[in-house]
């Protein structure tokens, strides 16, 4: 990770990114409980560690870093995003957006606004999706 990087990092969980993050893994524990819930969650866990460390890290697509497509990335992928969008993933986008909101108001608060609505994103549509290191 880079000295910006880092330096971004830190200054993400300073100003409210360890909530958002604390936002995923409630959400995947959640999720977890039942048998059900289990693809959720581990994608929930996924985004939380990257919620908590945005900055030098980026999210996509598994089909598109592997070349081929799975069980996560196919139909049942898709099917698994509505019903995390139904159930949990506008909540989760809500609240990065609000952030976001906040966030853009200071100067020195656009970058992390930005990451918000990254995040926001992937909160609508996580299943088949991958951290890597940017």
């Amino acid at each position: 990770m880079s000295p910006v990087s880092l330096l971004l990092n830190i200054l993400w969980i300073a100003l409210g990114g360890f909530w958002m993050a604390a936002g995923w893994v409630i959400a995947a524990v959640i999720m977890a409980i039942t048998i059900i819930g289990l693809p959720w969650a581990r994608a929930s866990f996924n985004i939380a560690a990257y919620t908590l460390f945005p900055f030098g890290q980026m999210a996509v697509p598994r089909d598109a870093l592997t070349g081929r497509e799975d069980l996560g990335t196919g139909p049942l992928g898709m099917l698994g995003n509505i019903i995390w969008l139904l159930f949990a993933g506008w909540w989760l986008a809500l609240g990065h957006l609000i952030t976001a909101v906040l966030l853009a108001v200071t100067i020195i608060g656009i970058p992390f606004a930005w990451a918000h609505l990254k995040l926001a994103g992937i909160a609508l549509w996580p299943i088949g999706k991958v951290i890597v290191q940017a």
